[in-house]
């Protein structure tokens, strides 16, 4: 499938399963993985869809869905030790969308070697659609965006999902702000210029190898608190998204010594 249809794809499952449900979610339309951990039967259907048509069009591929992976433990290893595969993020931000709030998208990513090589973010509510592909820039409905570097002198402004870290400076720098709660939401704002870098506790590969990929290709930088690259072959933990590297390394930086996110 080239970079289009996938995008294709994730409009029209989003036009089928996702829209029609947004602020209209029946009794029972909604469940809890973990407690506080929402899902929807819009998560599921989507990444049915989703994985079904990747499936067909790379039978040799690993899809690496966060549903799926939620039944199928051993899943995430396979996508790892795979040469090609796919992550599918059906509903990135169910929180929002549950309570609707129009900050919710649908992710995917190709993975070959453990690099991410292509990614696709669709806001179904905004109307609005990333597309990154690994060298060759990063699109805003068909605009290359890139992200200018924080002006040197000028602290940086961050941004988390971690209610526990939010109002919290690290070191010397302003102190962290809410994020949008959805990381198809967040990557874009970061290359847009609301904030200068995210702070993350997890980095599920679903979650962030589609925007870290963009980060990239506006700009930008990303790794683990320590230091240590983040890629899909990464093990869980924090990760940093900064608009350029100079950023990054700052916040690095600043990073507590009693290290954990």
């Amino acid at each position: 499938m080239d970079t289009d249809e996938v995008l294709d794809l994730m409009r029209s499952v989003a036009a089928e399963v996702i829209t029609p449900r947004f602020r209209a979610l029946a009794e029972g339309e909604v469940m809890e993985k973990n407690p506080g951990d929402l899902v929807t039967v819009a998560d599921h259907e989507s990444e049915v869809l989703i994985t079904q048509a990747l499936d067909a069009a790379y039978p040799q591929a690993v899809v690496l869905g966060e549903e799926a992976s939620a039944v199928d433990p051993g899943l995430v290893q396979r996508f790892m030790a795979a040469d090609h595969g796919f992550t599918v993020d059906p509903v990135d931000g169910t929180k929002n969308f549950v309570h609707g709030s129009p900050d919710h998208a649908v992710m995917v990513s190709e993975v070959k070697g453990g690099e991410t090589v292509r990614g696709w973010i669709w806001q179904p509510e905004h109307g609005t659609a990333w597309v990154a592909e690994n060298g060759a820039g990063v699109f805003r409905d068909g605009e290359r965006i890139t992200r200018p570097a924080v002006e040197e002198g000028t602290p940086p402004r961050g941004a988390t999902s971690m209610w526990t870290r939010r109002g919290q400076a690290l070191g010397d720098l302003p102190p962290l702000v809410g994020s949008w709660v959805c990381c198809g939401i967040d990557y874009p704002r970061l290359i847009e210029g609301a904030v200068d870098y995210l702070v993350y506790s997890h980095s599920n590969f679903w979650d962030h190898l589609p925007g870290t990929l963009m980060a990239a290709e506006a700009g930008g930088a990303y790794g683990h608190p320590d230091g240590s690259r983040y890629d899909a072959h990464s093990r869980p933990g924090g990760l940093l998204v900064a608009s350029d590297p100079a950023t990054l390394r700052t916040v690095q930086a600043a990073w507590p010594d009693e290290g954990g996110v």
